[in-house]
């Protein structure tokens, strides 16, 4: 399995273009496997949307429904486990609350990290395709 980070998701249903090859070629060994994507992914993509800063010429939870209905797709909750261990990241690790948990979720589901973010890139304590 491989955590997309959320503007992965984003982009690899409506754009993409802007994936890499690497994350393209992660994306698709995965596809029949698991393709993980956190809760708090959920969350990201609506305050996008409530702060203007992305559309998706849909309504946000109609969205969510249809990208989350592509093959291979496991919906992670956010369970106490990831929570606790988001606030216990190594060498203090300090970003956003959202990147904290999908960290962490990655830790917790020893699983890499499908991202573009240069901060989680360098966190050498999650593992991270780029």
């Amino acid at each position: 399995m491989i955590l997309l980070d959320t503007h992965i998701f984003l982009w690899w249903v409506v754009q993409p273009d802007r994936l890499t090859v690497a994350q393209l070629e992660a994306i698709r060994n995965n596809e029949g496997d698991s393709l993980g994507v956190s809760a708090i992914t959920c969350w990201e993509v609506a305050k996008l949307i409530q702060l203007g800063r992305i559309e998706l010429g849909r309504d946000v939870g109609e969205w969510l429904e249809f990208a989350l209905a592509y093959p291979g797709k496991k919906l992670l909750p956010l369970t106490p486990r990831i929570a606790v261990a988001s606030t216990q990241l190594p060498e203090g690790f300090r970003s956003d609350p959202a990147d904290e948990i999908l960290v962490a979720t990655a830790r917790v589901y020893n699983c890499p990290l499908v991202t573009s973010d240069r901060k989680l890139r360098e966190y050498p304590h999650v593992t991270s395709v780029y």
